[in-house]
């Protein structure tokens, strides 16, 4: 293993450890009679922001309360990241082409379920309404775009990373980038 490559890792852990202190995603809803907008942000072991505010606009159209009491994933997402970086860590100090490997697949894996875990959420919130709520629209749902942004009612819902998200996908880059990306040596450069 190449000196960058272990710099590379090195940077990436540290990228990494940013979603220990730093939120990974932002969801912001945005409306005329809220012309300074409410937001989530979502932290590798909980939520912050306008909360309950959003819980009570969820209310009146029979969406259920958010609360990080509900998300088993906050409790356990902190040590299985860990241990990806641990992974990291260990295949930096041991030289190791096969541990870069696992910790690659082990990142790819994390974020495919990760993904699919935060689609599913947002699904469940925003389809299986109270049948019973003061505010009914037929044929609506209440989904907020995985990423990205999309018009609910008189909202405009966006889904996107925060910096501890942006940190983490750079550190990912640069983990693919310590495996795929092959420097020329000088001897091929003279002609």
């Amino acid at each position: 293993m190449k000196p960058i490559t272990r710099i590379w890792i090195a940077a990436a852990c540290l990228l990494m450890l940013s979603a220990y202190f730093l939120p990974l995603w932002h969801i912001m809803l945005d409306a005329p009679q809220y012309p300074e907008g409410l937001e989530m942000k979502i932290w590798l072991n909980g939520l912050s922001g306008n909360i309950d505010q959003i819980n009570g606009l969820n209310h009146y159209i029979g969406m259920k309360f958010i609360s990080v009491d509900d998300f088993a994933e906050f409790k356990i997402l902190p040590y299985i990241f860990g241990i990806l970086i641990f992974i990291g860590i260990a295949a930096a100090i041991a030289k190791s082409r096969r541990l870069l490997w696992a910790w690659f697949i082990g990142l790819c894996l994390f974020a495919i379920i990760g993904f699919a875990d935060f689609y599913v959420w947002e699904y469940n919130y925003g389809h299986h309404l109270n049948p019973h709520a003061a505010i009914k629209v037929e044929g609506m749902n209440y989904q907020p775009p995985l990423f990205g942004y999309k018009q609910l009612l008189n909202f405009t819902a966006g889904s996107l990373p925060d910096t501890g998200g942006i940190l983490v996908g750079i550190g990912g880059i640069l983990v693919a980038a310590s495996l795929f990306y092959k420097p020329r040596s000088s001897s091929n450069n003279i002609k």
